[in-house]
C-alpha cells in the first residue's frame, strides 16, 4: 500500500468515525454549545465540512487563499444529513485531488500558509487536514459528555 492509498484510508477512517458521532447528536442537541462563544454541535459539524473544502482549494492553491468565498455560507444550518449531503461533491473532489498526488509530491510540494504561521510539505499538511476533523470531532464528544447525553462508541 502506497503512502498516498494510506492517506486516503485514513480520511475516509476519520470521517467514518465522525460521521458516527456526528449523526448520533440527539436533534435537540444540535444548536447545543457549553457556552455562548462556542460553536454548536452542528455549526462544528458545519465548520469542518467548510474546513475541508478550503484545506483542498489552498492544496491546489499550494497556499492559503486570499479570498475565500465559501459555499456552505450561503446554506441554511438545519440537520447534519443536509450539510453531509450538501459537502458529498466536495469531498469526493478533495479525495480526488489526494488520489492524483505521486509518492514524491508529499515531500517536495509545500503548502504555503505563512499568513496563519507555518509552511508545511504536502504530506504534513495532508495529515493536518485529518487531524484537524478528529480534534473537532473529539469536541462534540466533550460537548456530548458535559450536556449528560450519551455518546457513539467510535472505537470498533
Amino acid at each position: 500500500m502506497s503512502s498516498i492509498d494510506l492517506l486516503i484510508l485514513n480520511f475516509n477512517e476519520v470521517r467514518r468515525r465522525s460521521k458516527k458521532v456526528w449523526t448520533s447528536i440527539p436533534e435537540q442537541y444540535l444548536k447545543w454549545k457549553p457556552d455562548h462563544e462556542a460553536m454548536s454541535c452542528l455549526e462544528m459539524v458545519r465548520h469542518v465540512l467548510e474546513s475541508e473544502h478550503y484545506y483542498h482549494l489552498a492544496l491546489k492553491n499550494k497556499g492559503s487563499i486570499n479570498h475565500f468565498e465559501s459555499p456552505f455560507e450561503k446554506q441554511p444550518l438545519v440537520s447534519v444529513t443536509e450539510e453531509l449531503n450538501f459537502a458529498a461533491p466536495y469531498r469526493e473532489a478533495f479525495l480526488e485531488q489526494v488520489s492524483q498526488y505521486k509518492e514524491e509530491d508529499l515531500t517536495t510540494i509545500n503548502i504555503d500558509r505563512s499568513d496563519v504561521g507555518y509552511i508545511r510539505s504536502l504530506g504534513d499538511m495532508l495529515l493536518r487536514i485529518a487531524y484537524h476533523e478528529s480534534i473537532h470531532t473529539g469536541q462534540i464528544l466533550d460537548y456530548l459528555r458535559t450536556a449528560g447525553v450519551s455518546r457513539a462508541d467510535i472505537w470498533d
